[in-house]
């Protein structure tokens, strides 16, 4: 029992300080869709954000590359501790995987919970998260390959400081706060940051901690999903309000230093002529049921086969992949 309790407070200080959460991830995703034509342009900070994979531009899970504007892809997008390392060699906070169809312009995703209990290639089974311990990029994206059964066609390494960098470029989000609530600063230790019920301005750091905050929520996770669609929404408004062109060459360069990715500026400029016009409320969010426990008394998430099967097989639909299964 109190071992438990620890542990829980012990998580709950951990992620209050390095969590870089769900709703970064997508608005990485949504801001690079936006930015593609001003990241080309840009094009230094869009080759300083590129990185190869060691297994070269196909998945192995394929019999040919695809062509980001023609096939249906999928991308991983992967939200690091970032201390000292700067993320290089730290754990994976967050696992967020988007396919993508061009037929219909749709898009689904799915989060792998960060302590989900899989067999990761060469070193038998483990927490998802230490993947990119052992091998980084490479090594997690192998072992999501194998979890899920698809292959993964791209990448995109994220942390929260861009995050903020992008929010305060373009100059702040607006959001409709739906109740007061407080929740810590990532910036400066014991510091509060009030949110009050209307509409509110923030900047990089308010918004941070208004789409992280959970524990206040009556809705919990439910609560907290909402308001990040909101955050992402507002901020996908600001980058396509055409006085952003002015700063597009700053926000590149705030992408450019906190994003590593497999998508060259070319398909990246492509990806963003096909996908720009997306509507985030027609995605498809997709939920790993699975249920805490302690194996060899170490906490684990370990997911349902009938609710992972689903998501496999809906996956695969979704990249026109025939289910072999």
């Amino acid at each position: 029992m109190t071992n438990n309790r620890a542990d829980k407070l012990f998580d709950k200080k951990k992620r209050r300080k390095k969590k870089v959460i769900y709703t970064i991830l997508i608005t990485f995703s949504i801001a690079a869709i936006c930015l593609g034509y001003f990241l080309y342009s840009s094009y230094n900070a869009a080759s300083n954000s590129f990185k190869d994979l060691e297994r070269g531009d196909k998945s192995k899970k394929r019999e040919e590359a695809v062509v980001v504007h023609k096939d249906p892809i999928s991308i991983l997008l992967m939200g690091l501790e970032d201390y000292s390392s700067g993320g290089k060699n730290g754990r994976t906070d967050s696992l967020v995987i988007i396919t993508f169809n061009p037929v219909d312009k749709s898009m689904k995703m799915v989060s792998i919970p960060r302590d989900t209990y899989v067999e990761l290639p060469g070193r038998g089974k483990d927490k998802i998260n230490h993947a990119h311990v052992f091998g980084g990029s490479d090594l997690t994206i192998e072992t999501v390959e194998n979890f899920l059964d698809i292959p993964i066609d791209y990448y995109a390494k994220v942390n929260f400081e861009g995050f903020k960098e992008i929010v305060d470029e373009v100059g702040g989000i607006s959001v409709d706060v739906p109740f007061d609530f407080w929740e810590y600063s990532d910036e400066e230790a014991y510091k509060k940051l009030y949110f009050t019920k209307g509409v509110q301005s923030l900047n990089g750091e308010e918004a941070l901690a208004y789409v992280r905050m959970r524990s206040q929520d009556k809705q919990g996770d439910f609560g907290r999903i909402e308001r990040q669609k909101q955050a992402v929404k507002a901020l996908v408004s600001k980058v396509n309000n055409p006085t952003i062109l002015f700063k597009a060459t700053d926000i590149a360069e705030h992408v450019g230093s906190n994003v590593e990715t497999n998508l060259k500026p070319g398909e990246l400029v492509n990806f963003a002529g096909m996908y720009k016009n997306i509507d985030l409320n027609d995605s498809e969010n997709l939920t790993l049921e699975g249920e805490n426990s302690r194996i060899n008394r170490i906490y684990y998430y370990v997911p349902k086969e009938d609710s992972l099967t689903v998501i496999q097989d809906k996956l695969k639909e979704h990249l026109n992949i025939n289910n072999t299964n």
